[in-house]
């Protein structure tokens, strides 16, 4: 199969590169300069030139707190242009893999959220991620939704990284314990949509929208905690304090939600592939931070 991934700088997109060739040779990654969303005519001909046999959507606009003063760009490019591949695919009979966010949701339940939980973003990013979930269903296509959350790795910016990197600097840090989620490490989200990806060649894909996660959930808190210590144990710098403070003392322009727990279980039901083991995650990222050739 000719497999074209879009957002090919992305951590999902890095991710993706490091796997993908080995079993479809002709993969193709595209970044910004390649297909750039905002240019909506575009589009269609330059998927028509490519013709993929399936699409991988790993990019979007992401900048959480910067999308709710700039609300036109996040919805051209998490729902507008999305619609436009959408409905290419939907044309062409092609599939689509398209990557949602927990952030769909406002973070006010107690129960792990499953797929047919009633979306109800609380902000701008969440409320474009959702349209463009709508967008893909609305185009008739075959598609496969994950929605995802707390995505780290060794590529990007990220929470991992921005921990190493101030916890070598800083002797304390605070870190909000009020907001509860599940970890993804980006290696494991690209083996699932590989998954997805070899189902579809075998005439077995499960499609439509499923949740894919950590397999556990922790508090930021926790997860910097956890960082910290197999940090530690790799023998570098950590912080001596590490103090829980409440989201009020770590206000942001987006509100966040309090609760991203996301039920990656029918995922793993319909794919066979377990949640992400993000305390292995951090131990692989480590490894490859510490190691970037090997």
């Amino acid at each position: 199969m000719n497999i074209l991934v879009l957002g090919r700088h992305g951590q999902l997109g890095q991710s993706l590169e490091d796997i993908l060739p080995k079993t479809y040779p002709n993969s193709i990654f595209w970044d910004r300069q390649s297909l750039d969303l905002q240019q909506f005519d575009d589009i269609e001909h330059q998927l028509t030139a490519q013709r993929p046999d399936v699409i991988v959507n790993a990019t979007a606009y992401t900048a959480v707190d910067q999308a709710e003063s700039n609300k036109k760009l996040a919805f051209a490019v998490n729902q507008h242009a999305v619609g436009r591949v959408a409905d290419y695919c939907a044309k062409n009979d092609v599939p689509l893999l398209h990557v949602s966010t927990d952030y769909v949701f406002d973070g006010l339940g107690q129960q792990p959220y499953v797929e047919t939980d009633e979306p109800n973003p609380s902000g701008i990013y969440g409320a474009s991620k959702l349209a463009g979930e709508r967008a893909i269903a609305d185009s008739g296509c075959w598609y496969v939704i994950l929605r995802t959350a707390w995505v780290f790795s060794e590529y990007g910016q990220n929470f991992l990284k921005t921990m190493l990197r101030l916890g070598s600097e800083r002797d304390s840090l605070a870190i909000v314990s009020d907001q509860v989620g599940c970890p993804t490490y980006a290696g494991d989200l690209a083996f699932a949509l590989l998954t997805i990806l070899k189902s579809i060649e075998n005439g077995t894909c499960s499609w439509g929208l499923y949740h894919y996660a950590g397999d556990s959930a922790v508090s930021w808190y926790e997860f910097a905690s956890a960082i910290f210590a197999q940090a530690k144990d790799a023998g570098l710098g950590v912080p001596e304090h590490v103090t829980a403070i409440a989201t009020e003392e770590y206000p942001t322009p987006a509100p966040r939600p309090a609760w991203s727990v996301l039920d990656s279980s029918l995922f793993t039901s319909a794919f066979g592939q377990a949640a992400s083991d993000w305390q292995r995650g951090i131990k692989t990222c480590l490894r490859a931070l510490n190691h970037p050739s090997q």
